[in-house]
């Protein structure tokens, strides 16, 4: 009782995690009951103007061990979604924040673990949100720094400076499928079924090549090897695709004008494919592809599904696939550890222990809330019934602050 009475706990049962150089000062581990939450937590009960779900105390249950945060498919509040949204009574100011959990199993949804001040800030002070974690099914990990308060309008719309860095975990924006048997074939034809659009660059079809074959990286990469032919730039190939983000402008040409800037955008709807038909049988030793973007130094929208065959003249047959779903980074089926160091000088992301990002603290300088929340929101894919009845689903929150 008297641990449960220092440190903030949500229960006496549960012994304190240690933390080498930390000082514990609260621990939430989710063994206790629903009615439990009420002691240390705040919920939200509204709708949410600024996402699909409306979010609610019921939408937050303790089982097993863990919170869990439950989106259904209910019209509520004035929107055809609910989720839950919860933050700690308490704020706290710098520490090590740590959070395990894993997200609801569907995209399209958005599962938080974030700091921001409940209270009103210090005069002369900012007020901020610090986004330790949005994650999106089934593999980005995101985080954010916001600025709330020098709102301004651009065309129309308030805006406010954000500083974000993603991460997609299990994939690569270079593919190279290097084949051991070449084949034959006259059609080549990639689909994926990427939740929105899908940004593809440079597409290679090489031939049998005993010099081998380039970084799919490279600005150069037809030149890269002697003997190189890329069956995919020749003129009298022809380039067919599912769509484009411009209805009335192809980008397919981006496929293979050998720059690596540009790409083909398809329609952000339905199966995406891009196909290419020569006028003649090919024989292929090697496919190469850039999926995603490139932002200043990070890969965005990288391709997270795809499946790649040539026709034999009487069928597709597969030669190669990928879905990060099936993988080693699957968030919604694996727990990961998602923790941030806050001190007055800098902001420090972690994963699973490993360092991701470092930023100087400029203006997150005052007492924040934890906030735990699962949302449902368009940018992170197609919004289908497949997300009725997920859950984000939190095993602890640890707060720390230092030694002195």
């Amino acid at each position: 009782m008297l641990l449960a009475a220092v440190c903030g706990c949500a229960t006496a049962a549960t012994p304190a995690p240690s933390k080498p150089g930390w000082k514990l000062v609260f621990h939430e581990e989710f063994d206790g009951t629903t009615a439990d939450l009420d002691k240390d937590w705040t919920f939200q009960n509204g709708p949410s103007g600024h996402i699909l779900c409306s979010r609610w105390r019921e939408n937050v249950v303790v089982t097993n061990g863990l919170c869990r945060l439950l989106n259904k498919k209910e019209t509520r509040g004035g929107q055809e979604w609910t989720s839950g949204n919860i933050w700690t009574k308490e704020q706290y100011q710098y520490g090590y924040f740590e959070c395990r959990y894993r997200y609801a199993a569907a995209k399209a949804t958005n599962n938080s673990f974030w700091l921001m001040p409940t209270k009103k800030v210090p005069p002369g002070q900012k007020h901020f949100e610090i986004d330790i974690n949005e994650g999106h099914f089934p593999n980005e990990v995101t985080s954010n720094i916001h600025n709330h308060s020098d709102v301004t309008v651009v065309n129309g719309k308030r805006t406010h400076p954000t500083s974000s860095r993603s991460y997609q975990f299990g994939v690569r924006p270079d593919v190279t499928i290097q084949l051991e048997n070449p084949i034959k074939t006259r059609r080549l034809r990639l689909t994926s079924t990427h939740g929105s659009y899908l940004h593809l660059g440079e597409f290679r079809i090489y031939n049998v090549n005993p010099a081998g074959y380039p970084d799919a990286l490279s600005p150069t990469a037809d030149k890269d090897k002697p003997g190189l032919v890329n069956f995919a730039r020749d003129p009298s190939t022809k380039i067919s695709t599912s769509g484009s983000v411009k209805e009335d402008a192809s980008t397919s040409k981006n496929l293979v004008d050998g720059r690596l800037e540009t790409r083909w955008t398809s329609q952000k709807e339905g199966e995406k494919w891009v196909e290419f038909t020569f006028p003649e049988d090919r024989v292929i030793g090697c496919v190469q592809f850039v999926g995603g973007y490139k932002s200043k130094d990070d890969w965005k929208s990288l391709l997270d599904n795809y499946r790649v065959a040539y026709h034999d003249g009487r069928q597709w047959v597969e030669m190669a696939a990928f879905d990060v779903s099936n993988g080693a980074y699957n968030f919604a089926r694996d727990f990961h550890v998602f923790g941030f160091e806050w001190t007055e000088q800098e902001l420090v992301w972690y994963l699973d222990g490993k360092e991701l990002r470092r930023e100087k603290n400029v203006f997150c300088l005052s007492p924040a809330s934890v906030w735990l929340s699962l949302a449902i929101i368009p940018w992170a894919g197609e919004v289908t019934d497949a997300i009725d009845g997920t859950a984000m689903e939190v095993d602890y929150v640890r707060v720390y602050e230092k030694k002195k």
